[in-house]
């Protein structure tokens, strides 16, 4: 067909397209107003009033309030937003029309953002807090979250020479929204409910602003949009039809049926627009989607089941506190050097071996139904090394360059899935359906997976620039010993440092007041760092050019460097953002690094040794802490600089240094544009997804004591053995069950500190912070070297030290000194966890130590709350005495002689009760619980004599609030395998005569 034939004006309605633009910024601020307006003149009070206070304390309205209580205003201002849902829609598809280009996938995710913005937008007007609270509000941050991207990448698609357009949109819409949201999410004040809804209408109005721009945009394209008909001279070349839609330049003659729209422009149009897809062509972009979604939850899967390994087998080397032989299973991750079989190898890379695969890894998501630790762990051994196999395969096969970007993907989702889960991974078999498991979710969606893997086409244009698989780039003369070292060293300290998003944050935490991250509520932070980290090679990695030999580049590995030493230097914010450089750089070499390894050609020894570097970081990783049980122990003694240090220099291995022999320039397959539209689009949404969960999880409910009337505190000390219970089986809810029955003010927890590999990267505070409503202490962090210590309160922690005791010999044992405030009286609680018996000297110089940090704030009441290895009333050199009488303080009930480890000491409150429960099978230690009264605020205890101590007393003599709960008297069952013993009964006390409360 001609393509010099000239348009022909349509004979109908023609209008600038700047015009559409216009009419939507009209009816969204005279949708708002006119609610605003309406509702103030006729509902003032009642659209100002909140569950808080009224007017005049409240004299604005919020959005919500305003465009969702009362009639008319609700009425009138839905039909202009369903008015202007054409013009909203029509914006995004007219901005992506002009912003598109062959070299970029960006246009297209900003137009995906925004459609998916506008549907939220729709959702969250058309279902108010009234109608559901829930669901208005997931949807309203759900808008929020998806300005980031459709903003951010609305300012990139903008043409540089519309520098207007640009500073209109960067200074007058990002900075203040920005502004407003973090005053309104993050920083407001209860009860300010009035300036509340300032920010919520900034966001609006600054919202609408941002998009009035288009009208900009639009005006300077000089587009048009015509309804009409089209003269019948046209071809196919001159126009191309979407439906009803037609698409042209202004310089050909374009012919229309009836009810077209031809959008012209000045402009010569610099390319064609592809033609709408057939039916068949939808389906098979589905398709494309459903291969991407299952091969991210295939790649997961990997994920979840390696990292269950560690977690499953060091539940033997704790009870047996040294080498069980059980860490023997570590090797089956070697696995990939039976890769070296040629006819395995050959085998494993077919359909049908890569589908058996597969199948036999669902065995490790199934362990969870085994009852004995061992059995599961030998099923979750034989799955590691299956998964391993199989990673072998995909990541040096064909398609290399695809499924490492899915390897990464796979990665980041398995720690969202902890951040969303309480910090386990809803799939692994240490936890089941009781425990925050969903294994049976999990097993069914890895089914659907693993079919959706069989029955695919062989050839999956996903995969590479030319739908065309194409084989690794062989780099004769590359050294697999150096690859493989390299290799290895990456995906440990991915495992160690990223496989949960608060082991960053938990590195950099120094106690109150908080100066820094919070775990339970920045972890997002932390993926969106990987995410960055994951997206520039994908941005670098383009059709015309493989670019991830730039990640290998010595300026790069100094970047890496010099985020990891800030990450280990520093604390608070400073130190976190070097752990959040270092998890950009980590998730950015990954692909290139597994690039490296795969391109020597001798895939089973390259991926064996790198899994034997992998068990040797490992092993020498938890010996930093666990030398007092191993043999050799003491040469890697508090050493987690020297570990950290060989880690980076192991990495380092893979960079292109100048004069090293043997290395030759990274070459790979560019991944394909829809790979790129895939990835780029899964790396928004998981991040969203996270940002989302951050908010869900945000404390709404106000944290109180549970007895602020009688001035009550209930204080417990529990050492929970790493948060794994008797059967192996995560026991954070069941100690949460018995923490809440107790009805506990403040906790103490011990041998807590899981952000290792070896116990699965995990935060046992997150489900009694989350759910009880607690202040959290998590005490010295996994890089000071000792088992750990938590500190949960009812009551404000106004400060917080960690202390590291004198242990020249054992482990080193942690303490939380913490100055609380209860009723308006500061009081100290110390928790701590002394040495073992095998250390005496130890023992008495972290006795010392406790004694003088109690004595130092005398008189002022004191809560001790600890692990100490001694027998009641043994003299020096044990440690009860030197800490009850250098720390001047009192014990829980001097006359219980069946104690040897867990001791509760006291100063200038009243005991009242003091109980011990069983452990059940939770653990290997029984709950001790100490209950006080405060005395009268600004006087002391009246008499703490020996004899106005030990006034004993029944309960039935006591008020109520007084009692500990019936159901857990042995002569009643007791509960849940929780039951008071050794008296059989809570020890109540009278208070002395003339106490003042």
């Amino acid at each position: 067909m001609s393509t010099s034939a000239e348009v022909v004006r349509p004979k109908g309605l023609v209008f600038k397209a700047a015009h559409l633009a216009r009419v939507h910024t009209v009816l969204a601020f005279s949708a708002f107003l006119s609610a605003l307006a309406i509702g103030s003149a006729l509902h003032y009070k009642k659209i100002v009033k909140n569950g808080v206070a009224g007017y005049p304390d409240e004299w604005f309205p919020s959005v919500s309030a305003t465009i969702g209580d009362w009639y008319p205003e609700r009425n009138i201002f839905q039909i202009l937003i369903a008015l202007n849902s054409g013009p909203r829609l029509a914006l995004v598809l007219l901005q992506y029309y002009m912003h598109r280009k062959p070299s970029t996938s960006l246009p297209g995710l900003v137009m995906l953002s925004g459609i998916l913005r506008t549907l939220c937008c729709g959702g969250w007007v058309y279902i108010t807090s009234t109608d559901a609270h829930d669901a208005h509000d997931v949807l309203m941050i759900s808008y929020i979250v998806l300005n980031v991207p459709w903003m951010f990448g609305t300012i990139a698609c903008t043409p540089m020479q519309n520098t207007r357009i640009r500073r209109r949109r960067l200074f007058v819409s990002m900075v203040p929204m920005i502004y407003f949201f973090i005053q309104h999410k993050v920083h407001r004040i209860p009860g300010a409910y009035t300036r509340y809804s300032f920010f919520e209408w900034g966001l609006i109005i600054f919202d609408i602003m941002f998009d009035s721009a288009a009208e900009l945009e639009l005006e300077a394209a000089n587009l048009e949009i015509g309804v009409g008909t089209i003269s019948e001279g046209a071809g196919a070349d001159d126009i191309v039809t979407v439906g009803h839609f037609s698409v042209a330049a202004k310089s050909t003659t374009v012919k229309t049926t009836p009810a077209t729209m031809a959008i012209s422009s000045q402009k010569t149009v610099d390319h064609a627009v592809s033609p709408s897809p057939a039916p068949a062509t939808v389906v098979h972009r589905l398709s494309l989607v459903k291969h991407f979604v299952s091969d991210m939850y295939l790649s997961y899967i990997y994920w979840s089941i390696y990292t269950s390994l560690t977690p499953t087998l060091f539940y033997f080397s704790v009870w047996e506190l040294g080498i069980a032989g059980h860490e023997l299973s570590l090797l089956s991750t070697l696995s990939p050097i039976l890769l070296g079989i040629p006819p395995f190898a050959e085998w494993c890379r077919t359909r049908s071996g890569r589908t058996a695969l597969h199948i036999l890894s669902l065995t490790g998501l199934a362990a969870y139904k085994l009852e004995s630790p061992l059995h599961r762990l030998f099923v979750v051994a034989f799955a590691t090394s299956v998964v391993n196999i199989g990673a072998a395969v995909d990541w040096t096969g064909p398609d290399a360059s695809y499924q490492t970007i899915v390897a990464g993907l796979g990665f980041l989702l398995s720690s969202i899935s902890k951040h969303a889960n309480h910090s386990n991974n809803p799939v692994w078999p240490i936890v089941h359906e009781q425990s925050g498991g969903y294994n049976k979710t999990g097993i069914v969606l890895a089914i659907i997976a693993i079919l959706d893997y069989a029955a695919r086409p062989a050839s999956n244009v996903l995969t590479s620039s030319t739908d065309k698989a194409e084989p690794i780039h062989k780099a004769p003369g590359g050294s697999w010993l150096r690859e493989s070292i390299s290799l290895g060293s990456l995906i440990f300290t991915l495992h160690c440092l990223l496989a949960d998003s608060s082991t960053l944050i938990a590195w950099s935490w120094i106690g109150y007041p908080v100066k820094g991250p919070v775990p339970h509520l920045h972890g997002s932070i932390t993926h969106v760092a990987q995410a960055l980290g994951l997206l520039l090679p994908l941005l670098l990695t383009t059709p015309s050019s493989a670019g991830l030999d730039v990640f290998l580049h010595p300026l790069w590995f100094a970047y890496g460097c010099g985020s990891a030493y800030i990450m280990y230097a520093y604390k608070d914010w400073l130190g976190y953002a070097g752990g959040a450089n270092l998890a950009v750089f980590l998730m950015s070499v990954f692909p290139a690094i597994v690039h490296r390894a795969a391109s020597t050609g001798r895939i089973a020894r390259t991926f064996g040794l790198a899994w034997l570097i992998v068990c040797v970081f490992i092993v020498t990783n938890v010996f930093t802490v666990a030398y007092a049980f191993v043999p050799g122990g003491e040469y890697f003694r508090e050493h987690t600089d020297l570990v950290l240090t060989a880690q980076m220099a192991a990495l380092g291995l893979a960079f292109r240094w100048p004069g090293l022999k043997g290395q030759t320039r990274l070459r790979t397959t560019a991944l394909s544009k829809r790979a790129r539209v895939a990835t780029g689009s899964a790396l928004a949404a998981l991040t969203v997804v996270s940002l989302l969960v951050s908010l869900y999880r945000w404390p709404s409910k106000v944290i109180q004591p549970h007895r602020p009337g009688p001035r009550i505190v209930r204080s417990g000390i529990w050492t929970v053995h790493f948060g794994i219970d008797n059967e192996g089986k995560d026991s954070q809810r069941r100690m949460r069950d018995l923490i809440r029955d107790m009805e506990l003010d403040v906790v103490g927890l011990l041998e807590t500190d899981l952000h290792r590999t070896v116990f699965g990267n995990r935060d046992l505070t997150r489900v009694m912070a989350d759910e009880l409503g607690f202040y959290v202490d998590i005490g010295p962090g996994p890089n000071q070297h000792t088992w750990g210590a938590v500190l949960l309160s009812k009551f404000p922690i106004l400060s917080s030290t960690h202390h590291l005791l004198p242990s020249p010999h054992g482990e080193l044992a942690p303490a939380i000194e913490a100055v609380l405030d209860m009723y308006g009286t500061n009081v100290t609680v110390l928790v701590a966890h002394n040495g073992q018996e095998e250390t005496p000297l130890d023992r008495e110089l972290q006795a010392g130590e406790l004694a003088r940090i109690m004595s130092s704030s005398y008189p002022q009441p004191v809560i001790f709350l600890g692990y100490v290895v001694t027998k009641p009333l043994a003299l020096r050199p044990a440690p009860y005495e030197i800490m009850v009488a250098d720390g001047r303080v009192l014990d829980i009930d001097e006359e219980d002689w069946d104690r040897w480890c867990e001791y509760i000491f006291y100063r200038g409150l009243y005991r009242i009760a003091y109980a011990r429960v069983s452990r059940s099978t939770i653990t290997d230690t029984e709950l001790q619980i100490g209950q006080f009264q405060l005395p009268r605020h600004g006087f002391g205890v009246t008499d703490d004599s020996r004899e106005a101590r030990y006034m004993r007393s029944w309960k039935e003599d006591l008020p109520p609030d007084h009692w500990f709960p019936m159901e857990y008297y042995p002569e009643l069952g007791g509960k849940r395998g929780h039951f008071y013993h050794v008296f059989d009964t809570p020890l109540y006390y009278k208070l002395p005569e003339g106490a003042l409360l």
